[in-house]
């Protein structure tokens, strides 16, 4: 079960960082969100986020974090990418307010099925 682990959020665009922030106040998720607009945070340059999945995916100490890719892209070609490199989904984000937080329950909601090593 997801639990209380933290989630990063690593998001260039700052509208979309307080959208999650209140999607996960109106969905009463209780982990703890840290976010971050670029790979700054982390000890790294910016970056595309598919450029951090592969040097996330490529480490041996962080492989086998789950990430989602929540993105405004639709391109099929980022999505395959995603996959490759180990994502554990894409999801493009909704344009509308109230369906973008349907969809983070959902993800929250399967996670929190989820049996974690």
């Amino acid at each position: 079960m997801l639990g209380r682990l933290p989630v990063l959020l690593v998001e260039n665009d700052p509208v979309d960082t307080m959208n999650l922030q209140r999607a996960f106040e109106r969905c009463r998720i209780p982990n703890r969100l840290i976010c971050t607009g670029n790979g700054l945070y982390l000890n790294m340059p910016v970056m595309s986020g598919l450029e951090f999945l592969e040097i996330q995916k490529g480490d041996a100490d962080l492989r086998s974090i789950s990430v989602v890719v929540m993105t405004s892209s639709r391109r099929e070609s980022d999505r395959r990418k995603s996959y490759e490199l180990g994502a554990a989904g894409f999801v493009t984000k909704p344009l509308q307010f109230d369906e973008f937080v349907r969809v983070v329950d959902t993800i929250y909601r399967y996670w929190a099925l989820c049996e974690q090593p």
